[in-house]
């Protein structure tokens, strides 16, 4: 087996069985790639079946001495893991080289929050005498209420939306549905721009279920959704590094920091893994030493 039709054979692993999406099977086979440009440059003709523990050792140490930075390198060594399970999967190799590969430690970087009068103070900037404001409104509305991926805002459906019991059917990654509960603000800037705005507007065909939609009829960009943030959080004099991410972060800290169940937080923004969820554990360091002082025994003032 030569390194093209290994590629091949686990693109359609990818795509079949895993159902991932474009961009990510196009990052896993980029791993791929750059792993067997690196056998080539170091002059090891072998395929991916002859592949050594020490081979992926040098590769890894060529990564660190090309200063590729920890996170890169843990997304680069998941796609070669992910590549030779499914050599194993297909009875193609007998041992796994990378089963003792170490991943690189990260230092888990928090993420950029906004508080609730930034979020307020960037929908106050929207120009609303302008009718895609409604739909701007709406969008950010959507996204801070239910904890969205850009990816998931943009593929909203109009049928996925019930206002009634106050929930979104939501396909995430790996085409995964998931219900997410949605609050009567956003709801309530959805009917106004689908009634008001959206009703009057020329819809192609191809469209026509889609909730969010530009001047031409068809789906919003996710581009056009960063610029519409970047822009509205520069007229609020926000200086953070502003995304539709951010209102996902937002959400998930607002309702850990208020009490909410990790485990529904994890549900609720689609994670597969509890650990990815636990990064919104970050929550502020006087309320945890108020909480001390005020509910441990040792911790009581003495009268």
């Amino acid at each position: 087996m030569d390194w093209r039709s290994a590629r091949i054979g686990f693109k359609q692993y990818l795509q079949l069985e895993k159902s991932l999406s474009k961009n990510s099977i196009k990052a896993y086979l980029h791993d791929i790639e750059y792993f067997d440009a690196f056998l080539i440059r170091n002059n090891k003709s072998i395929g991916p079946l002859q592949v050594v523990y020490q081979d992926l050792l040098e590769y890894v140490s060529s990564l660190n001495s090309a200063g590729v930075a920890a996170t890169s390198q843990a997304r680069m060594i998941s796609g070669l893991r992910s590549f030779y399970k499914y050599l194993l999967l297909e009875d193609a190799l007998q041992d796994d080289p990378t089963r003792f590969l170490e991943m690189p430690k990260q230092a888990r970087k928090l993420p950029e929050v906004l508080s609730l009068e930034e979020i307020n103070d960037m929908i106050a900037h929207i120009d609303m005498s302008k009718p895609m404001g409604h739909r701007d409104k709406a969008m950010l509305e959507t996204l801070f209420s239910s904890g969205l991926r850009v990816s998931e805002l943009i593929g909203l459906n109009i049928s996925e939306i019930f206002f009634k019991d106050e929930f979104l059917k939501v396909r995430g990654k790996g085409n995964k549905e998931r219900l997410v509960p949605i609050g009567q603000a956003a709801l309530k800037a959805i009917d106004i721009y689908l009634n008001q705005v959206r009703v009057h507007q020329p819809v192609q065909k191809k469209y026509s279920d889609v909730l969010f939609l530009n001047h031409l009829g068809t789906g919003i960009s996710r581009v056009s959704v960063f610029k519409i943030i970047k822009s509205l959080a520069q007229a609020a004099g926000i200086r953070k590094n502003i995304s539709p991410h951010t209102f996902r972060h937002s959400f998930a800290t607002c309702l850990v920091e208020g009490g909410a169940d990790l485990r529904a937080v994890q549900q609720m923004l689609g994670h597969e893994s509890i650990t990815t969820t636990e990064i919104y554990t970050h929550l502020d360091r006087s309320y945890l030493k108020e909480t001390i002082q005020l509910y441990h025994p040792r911790s009581k003032r003495q009268k």
